[in-house]
């Protein structure tokens, strides 16, 4: 079968048929996280709070030892970002052990596996959902104005998105013949937010290391969503700025998107025949 053909029988044939299936695990992922929870949806927004109160004490630290000032634009542009890390780190927390965790249902019932990833990761834009209106009244009350520029955000989504649940489809096959996934993959959902510009942007890295950092395949879906929500800027335009030195430095490059939106797709198309090509043994391994 051709990579096409097994491409179209994943995505579309097997997934469209078992769509009311993908529906009823969504919900039930929904449900066992908010049932007996005592502070109900508010939980959808903790993880983004949190990562947005850890790094303003990061920037107020930063500067207060730089003698500087911290900017109120600089807590809205995490905020922006800390939302899409969040679901990234959430998504891919419960996805890496769908597998595992569904385990009676690999063993007795056939079904297009992919489902069990597909709705962990649905469960979770569930939400960040939640989150996203939260955060559309918030940034107002901290001086973000919305402009057209903001319609790049619903793009970048669905970039985070595709290359959400291509990294879920990876993980969650692989976790499945090699148990201890699920810890490395906790380790470096840990350590990755130092790694990712979250609490700060790439620029103050300088030019090498800025463009270091935007190899991340999220670093231009985070800065992409603070340049164009929170500084009205346009992707498909260059932005640069003057360093204290004087120099100049580069702070956004158009191929940075296609760069993104690339890396999302073959994440995906990859994920997805990785896992279709071992599907098939699963419940042995179960």
């Amino acid at each position: 079968m051709s990579l096409l053909a097994q491409l179209r029988q994943i995505a579309v044939d097997e997934l469209w048929a078992y769509r009311e299936l993908v529906y009823q695990l969504t919900l039930r992922d929904i449900r066992i996280r908010y049932k007996q929870a005592v502070m109900g949806f508010a939980w959808a927004i903790l993880m983004p709070a949190l990562i947005i109160g850890a790094g303003a004490l990061v920037r107020y630290a930063m500067a207060y030892l730089s003698g500087g000032e911290i900017q109120v634009m600089a807590i809205a542009g995490m905020a922006v970002k800390a939302l899409p890390w969040a679901f990234f780190v959430g998504a891919i927390g419960f996805a890496t052990g769908s597998l595992v965790s569904n385990r009676p249902l690999l063993t007795k019932i056939y079904f297009p596996r992919e489902v069990l990833p597909v709705s962990s990761t649905l469960a979770q834009a569930f939400d960040s959902s939640i989150g996203t209106i939260v955060l559309i009244l918030i940034l107002p009350l901290l001086g973000v104005t919305y402009g057209w520029t903001t319609l790049w955000a619903p793009y970048l989504m669905i970039v985070l998105f595709t290359f959400t649940l291509g990294t879920a489809l990876l993980l969650g096959c692989a976790n499945l013949f090699f148990r201890d996934v699920k810890y490395i993959v906790q380790v470096l959902l840990t350590f990755g937010i130092f790694f990712t510009p979250v609490f700060f942007e790439p620029s103050m890295f300088g030019p090498s290391g800025s463009a270091i950092m935007m190899l991340n395949p999220l670093a231009p879906i985070l800065e992409g969503m603070r340049l164009s929500v929170v500084e009205h800027h346009d992707l498909f335009r260059v932005l640069t700025e003057t360093g204290a030195d004087g120099s100049v430095l580069v702070v956004w490059r158009p191929w940075y998107l296609a760069y993104g939106s690339g890396i999302a797709i073959f994440m995906l198309l990859s994920g997805a025949l990785i896992f279709h090509r071992f599907e098939r043994v699963f419940a042995e391994y179960a």
